[in-house]
């Protein structure tokens, strides 16, 4: 069981804005702090035996000075001592010390996911219909049971829709919506965040037709002249516009305890959530001084928590080890999963589809700009080579005019590259973050993008080969968050049927593990207190019933998570 954390107050800026993100007063701990902190924080001068010793078969430790260890020491909620049974037991102090003795397993760095929303699905596995279902005759039967529960006129929201995981072999339409209810407009929304599918009673409300024209950076899909009910981009604004968003404080914090609790049972001590409203800000906090956050968030801020935090003169590192501010957050293009992503080239079977732009490249100028012109850092949303471009085309222009040493902005996503986009990552010291289960779990998309892109998609390899520490990203809910299940997606290349996509992008175990601990703490300036078992670092680890070396690459999903500890206490125990 988590116990309660003291919670530092984390915040110094202007107190208007920030009350409004219900911050209050502290001292900041910005970016170049961190950096510049790793002598203050790998003090372990503390007098006293340690509080916790882990005893295992085999310890990871992604350190290259000590690799490898078969115990561990913790004392106020960092690393002590690493090495022997031998050497750590003579360190043990009766019962002032708690001893883990789990002799058969292996011990790894607490596993880091650089891009995902947790939030947002922890309050829809509250408030909305999970239409994750594997068939489009249960998703109709789940809205339509939903339905009989809800006041007539009510909009009913469905979560984790996939459309290309359907034992129908075909995605969900307008009409299938329609024999659920009549009654209540829906919106089902895909997992990937970009696209929904509606019902009539939806576009009726919204005052949209076939007739309706595309807007800039959206569309409504038709077929045979009809509405088929999807809807991509900005064109699901107006319909977004009409469902009530309320929820109260107290949802938004037991929806961040829950996701947070599904997290940490798959080995995760570290998110950065990309994309954070003040209200999610409040919910962080509030689940932190409750004692029910089980992983450490680095949250980026965008829209009106952006808007309110810069005109504060907050910027990215402001926060403690808990709940920090991370990046600002944009958004270029389409998406992967949902084949909306914008490339120079176009889609399988769709000659004239070459993916949307969602932002134009005065817009991302501006942008990259003012953000990086007030301190922060930038991730912005760029899956197709096209958006990339466009993306680093800023980050070089604002490096040119306002050089700033280490800045680490990121290209989330990162999908398509090229060996040109990869040296100018490179030069820039820029960080991708591409998806890692997608290979895996997604497989049924990548015939529409062709095997010669699927060469240079996620691609894990090309970019380690250049130097560049790639994070490792879920993008969750549209990619499943398991770091086990990104392991096997990196290393293998294939996907649940057993088809390989892009095999020559394939990396090692080593390489993989990298990714999702060191790596992943590189993204957010947190290379010298996680990461990896090092003495002085924050004591993150997950106890794994065996070494993924030993066993085989397409199992490796399959190893359990026996124990998650975060800053030295369980946040998950099988």
């Amino acid at each position: 069981m988590l116990m309660s954390m003291n919670r530092k107050h984390f915040f110094s800026a202007s107190a208007g804005a920030l009350a409004a993100l219900g911050f209050g007063p502290g001292a900041p701990a910005t970016a170049e702090a961190l950096r510049s902190s790793g002598e203050r924080r790998t003090d372990t001068s503390s007098a006293g035996p340690p509080d916790l010793v882990v005893l295992a078969r085999r310890i990871l430790t992604m350190d290259p000075a000590s690799p490898m260890a078969e115990a561990l020491a913790v004392k106020d909620g960092k690393f002590l001592a690493i090495g022997s049974r031998h050497d750590i037991q003579a360190l043990v102090a009766g019962g002032r010390t708690q001893v883990i003795d789990v002799r058969d397993a292996t011990v790894l760095p607490g596993f880091i996911d650089a891009h995902s929303h947790p939030s947002e699905a922890g309050l829809s596995y509250l408030k909305d219909v999970d239409t994750g279902l594997g068939s489009i005759a249960r998703i109709v039967a789940a809205i339509r049971e939903r339905a009989s529960k809800t006041p007539k006129g009510d909009w009913i929201v469905g979560f984790m829709y996939d459309d290309t995981r359907l034992a129908e072999g075909r995605p969900v339409n307008r009409r299938d919506l329609d024999g659920a209810t009549t009654d209540h407009p829906v919106a089902l929304d895909h997992r990937g965040g970009h696209t929904s599918v509606y019902n009539s009673r939806a576009f009726t409300l919204a005052g949209i037709t076939a007739a309706t024209p595309d807007p800039v950076h959206g569309a409504y899909y038709r077929e045979n002249g009809e509405l088929t009910g999807r809807v991509a981009e900005a064109a699901r604004e107006p319909l977004e516009r009409m469902i009530p968003t309320s929820s109260t404080r107290e949802e938004r914090q037991r929806g961040v305890a829950v996701i947070s609790g599904k997290m940490a049972a798959a080995g995760l001590t570290s998110v950065h959530q990309t994309g954070t409203s003040p209200a999610d800000y409040v919910a962080y906090r509030d689940a932190y001084e409750a004692g029910e956050l089980r992983f450490r968030a680095y949250l980026f801020a965008r829209g009106a928590s952006y808007d309110a935090l810069s005109a504060a003169g907050v910027r990215s590192g402001y926060g403690d080890e808990f709940v920090r501010i991370g990046g600002a957050k944009f958004a270029a293009d389409g998406s992967a999963s949902e084949r909306t992503m914008r490339m120079s080239t176009p889609y399988v079977g769709r000659p004239d589809d070459y993916g949307i732009l969602t932002m134009t490249a005065e817009e991302v100028h501006a942008a990259v700009e003012t953000a990086h012109r007030a301190g922060w850092q930038i991730g912005i949303h760029a899956n197709g080579d096209t958006a990339i471009s466009m993306v680093l085309d800023a980050y070089e222009r604002v490096q040119r005019l306002w050089p700033r040493a280490d800045a680490r902005h990121r290209i989330e996503h990162c999908t398509l590259v090229n060996p040109e986009l990869i040296r100018r990552i490179k030069a820039g010291g820029v960080i991708p973050t591409p998806f890692y289960t997608y290979a895996h779990y997604h497989g049924n998309k990548w015939g529409e993008y062709g095997a010669a892109k699927l060469e240079w998609m996620f691609a894990h390899r090309s970019f380690l080969e250049a130097g560049i520490p790639v994070g490792p990203a879920s993008d969750f809910s549209p990619g499943p968050f398991e770091p086990l299940m990104a392991l096997q997606s990196m290393v293998t290349r294939k996907d649940t049927e057993g088809r390989v996509w892009g095999p020559s992008q394939r990396i090692t175990l080593d390489q993989a593990l990298r990714v999702c601990t060191v790596n992943g703490a590189y993204a957010s300036f947190d290379e010298k207190v996680k990461g990896s078992i090092s003495v002085g670092k924050l004591a993150d680890f997950v106890i794994m019933e065996k070494d993924p070396h030993d066993v085989d690459a397409e199992q490796l999903k399959e190893i359990r998570v026996r124990r998650t500890v975060l800053g030295g206490r369980t946040t998950y125990e099988a």
